[in-house]
């Protein structure tokens, strides 16, 4: 057996907001360099991503703006809590992330940091931004759908 499929992935935080404010396109699973108290700092769950997107400078991809708390049992070698992280992408991705930057409305937003074995990871996607109208639209799909599954299951009846 290899190490891949015997690895835990550990998800430490989520970005509830980026499903319900972007569509999403594609999604990449980049490496992330962190500092010895950051990664101590992640592993207890410390973290935020308010605000936080990712960018292209000079063929690399940076993550900026995403809060991580300085680790309460450092000394004085602890690391500053909002800064760029570089992330780790194939040549062949940082390309293609790259081709559709370019086209008009595409960003890159991260959805997910876990830890795929000791390996601390972001997951990354290309994302277009919602209108207001299409935000309704996904609230009234839920809704009916939500609704139709109370129906079946018996559990709710709804006069229409």
């Amino acid at each position: 057996m290899s190490n891949d499929k015997e690895q835990k992935i550990k998800t430490i935080l989520k970005n509830k907001s980026a499903y319900r404010d972007f569509e999403i396109k594609e999604k990449f699973e980049a490496g992330i360099v962190l500092k010895g108290t950051e990664v101590k700092s992640l592993r207890n769950g410390h973290a935020s991503f308010t605000d936080a997107f990712a960018y292209m400078d000079r063929g690399e991809v940076w993550l900026r703006d995403m809060y991580i708390k300085p680790y309460e049992k450092a000394t004085h070698s602890n690391h500053e809590p909002v800064r760029e992280r570089k992330l780790l992408l194939h040549n062949s991705e940082i390309r293609q992330i790259d081709k559709q930057i370019n086209r008009k409305g595409y960003t890159l937003i991260p959805l997910r940091i876990y830890f795929r074995g000791s390996y601390a990871k972001v997951e990354i996607a290309l994302a277009r931004g919602k209108k207001k109208y299409d935000k309704r639209e996904d609230i009234a799909k839920k809704d009916a759908k939500r609704e139709i599954e109370r129906k079946i299951k018996g559990r709710y009846s709804v006069d229409l």
